[in-house]
């Protein structure tokens, strides 16, 4: 399998809206196990296909790091939402911050799986965040979309900062 670059925000393909997925071929399956491969060595817990420039709508997901467990969901479709919870959020594609972002606590989800086959998940707490969190990507949204334009302003600065000077490294 391979590790896949990660796109980094400000990076507008951030913003690109994923197309559903119609057959699930081999290259489709592959690029799920790639996209393992790349949210593992980055220590994330999820990732959608856009963060990694493909505009298919598929999220891999951890589920609390058991073994190495996940979730491999293709059309995603969140049927329904239950609760509230907030929880320090981070991104793979925005490194280096974190922010609380009101999420549902229960959802349930609509999805396929590798095989084809339509499934449905239940989830709440963490694992409820981070698949809210993944399809959002779908959507071409990201978490800091749900903070003020204040909050967006400075973490758009301070990257705009690293970018900078990692650059000049």
């Amino acid at each position: 399998m391979s590790v896949l670059k990660i796109l980094q925000y400000p990076d507008p393909r951030l913003r690109l809206i994923a197309k559903p997925v119609n057959i699930i071929t081999k290259e489709i399956k592959n690029l799920a196990f790639n996209m393992l491969d790349t949210m593992y060595t980055n220590e994330g817990i999820g990732l959608a296909a856009t963060q990694v420039d493909i505009q298919l709508q598929i999220v891999v997901i951890s589920k609390e790091n058991i073994n190495k467990e996940h979730l491999i969901l293709i059309n995603p479709k969140i049927i329904e939402k239950k609760g509230n919870n907030s929880i320090q959020e981070g991104c793979l594609s925005i490194p280096e911050y974190r922010a609380f972002i009101p999420r549902s606590d229960y959802i349930k989800v609509k999805a396929l799986n590798l095989f084809g086959k339509e499934i449905e998940i239940e989830a709440n707490s963490v694992l409820s965040i981070c698949i809210q969190h993944e399809i959002d990507h779908l959507q071409g949204k990201l978490f800091i979309d749900y903070l003020s334009l204040l909050k967006q302003t400075r973490i758009e600065k301070k990257i705009k900062k690293i970018n900078k000077k990692n650059k000049i490294l």
